[in-house]
């Protein structure tokens, strides 16, 4: 698209001439709150103001690191209390995936075909593209893939692993939800094999799919969560949590066995906590069901074919691929924001923050028939 952007507020982002543009992919599923939510834009002032990087991650205490570790405890079980903040979802992965083989003391990693965990060596190592892997081989070794939703496939799960890594939600496979007891059967494939089970939720996290975990939708609760993209509020942040016993094999042998300069940056960790708690506070996680269900109602189209998801975590199918790139070039043309999936040619996101209003959806779908109307019309299909 290409679009120079000079502002951005609520679920609006603005061009240098005026042009406004509604986000229907926000950063995809970072900025749940909107774009420069005063409350967090106050949060991120008030500490820049106080004090910015001090010293490299846990030398020193950072207050804004451990009230959000203590605010995000609140809303997850037990065995995840323990929260390791870092910079990016990709890292959240990496520093999972180093806590998952010095736990264990096990080499083998267990991913799925179609996933999509970060670009940097070791998350890439057990991403579901070979097309993206290939050109970056030799990748991490021993990783291994399974089939989401094909429990037959399971049996790759053995003594030699050392976690099974999973999004419960495929993202950018086109938003694939669980079937027939699948994350539970991975669940009791891991505990019957002595491995750690991991959930990337860095797309799911805070209230994308109604819930403010997957893991309150699935009632599967994993032994490593991965969280970044919505986590910092619009800010760089990511995390991998666990238990106390768990995370505890990182600090010995060596002593610093994962450590980061900037990770937990405190305004990033600022941001994130006024971004949580506003979307508590305002209770726009439950509001997510009712606003996705509009969508719904209002998506008929002749070349629409099916809607998957939850919440304001949608995937919108075309009925040919050769619809979704016209409809995602032409969106600014109608005043939208649009985005691919990766690993999935024929559909389209909608993720806009979860602020947005009734009337503000009412006036994306009125825009987006006209747009589907225009690609039905110009696509000339081969």
């Amino acid at each position: 698209m290409m679009l120079e952007i000079v502002r951005a507020e609520g679920v609006y982002m603005y061009g240098p001439g005026g042009q406004r543009y509604l986000d229907l992919i926000s950063g995809v599923s970072v900025s749940n709150t909107g774009h420069c939510h005063p409350e967090v834009v106050e949060a991120v002032s008030r500490q820049a103001a106080s004090y910015m990087h001090l010293m490299v991650y846990g030398e020193v205490i950072q207050s804004p690191q451990v009230r959000y570790a203590e605010y995000l405890a609140g809303f997850l079980p037990e065995n995840l209390r323990c929260t390791y903040f870092v910079n990016s979802g990709s890292e959240a992965v990496e520093g999972a995936i180093k806590l998952s083989r010095r736990y264990t003391g096990r080499s083998k990693i267990v991913s799925f075909r179609n996933a999509y965990h970060g670009s940097t060596t070791g998350a890439l190592s057990v991403q579901g593209s070979e097309s993206f892997r290939g050109p970056f081989r030799p990748l991490l070794p021993d990783t291994w893939q399974a089939a989401f939703n094909d429990s037959d496939s399971l049996g790759i799960i053995d003594s030699r692993t050392a976690c099974v890594i999973i999004e419960p939600i495929q993202g950018e496979a086109g938003i694939i939800f669980p079937r027939n007891g699948f994350l539970e059967a991975v669940r009791e494939k891991c505990i019957q094999n002595g491995a750690l089970l991991v959930f990337d939720e860095i797309q799911t996290g805070f209230g994308r799919t109604g819930h403010m975990f997957a893991i309150d939708r699935f009632g599967v609760v994993p032994d490593i969560l991965l969280l970044a993209k919505a986590l910092g509020g619009g800010m760089p942040l990511g995390a991998f949590i666990s238990s106390k016993d768990i995370m505890s094999s990182l600090a010995s042998d060596p002593p610093l066995g994962h450590i980061t300069t900037f990770g937990g940056h405190p305004v990033c960790c600022a941001a994130g906590l006024a971004s949580m708690q506003i979307l508590t506070g305002e209770g726009l996680v439950k509001k997510c069901g009712p606003k996705s269900d509009i969508f719904r109602s209002l998506l008929s189209h002749n070349i629409i074919t099916e809607i998957r998801g939850e919440g304001l975590f949608l995937a919108v199918r075309l009925s040919d691929p050769q619809y979704i790139g016209y409809v995602i070039r032409k969106a600014p043309d109608y005043g939208l924001i649009l985005d691919y999936f990766l690993f999935c040619g024929d559909a389209f996101r909608i993720a806009p923050p979860l602020i947005i209003s009734e009337e503000e959806i009412r006036l994306a779908a009125e825009q987006l028939m006209k747009l589907l109307d225009d690609a039905e019309k110009n696509v000339k299909l081969k």
